[in-house]
């Protein structure tokens, strides 16, 4: 992973609050609690970067003379 972009969050203090205990309850920090949210966010929105390559399990029935 490469280096992450910081930036400043104004957020109001009963949000903030939440989201620390939810935090806390997924034994997570808030910032991580944030990118969490904001990943799972992106992903069903369909909104995050394709992945490079997909690399296929050993074992997969792709081949079909296998």
């Amino acid at each position: 992973m490469g280096t992450k972009k910081s930036f400043v969050l104004r957020i109001d203090p009963e949000v903030s609050n939440a989201l620390e205990r939810w935090a806390a309850d997924e034994f997570r920090s808030m910032n991580g609690q944030i990118e969490y949210i904001l990943h799972q966010a992106l992903k069903k929105a369909n909104r995050l970067p394709a992945k490079t390559k997909k690399i296929d399990h050993p074992n997969s029935k792709s081949d079909p003379t296998a």
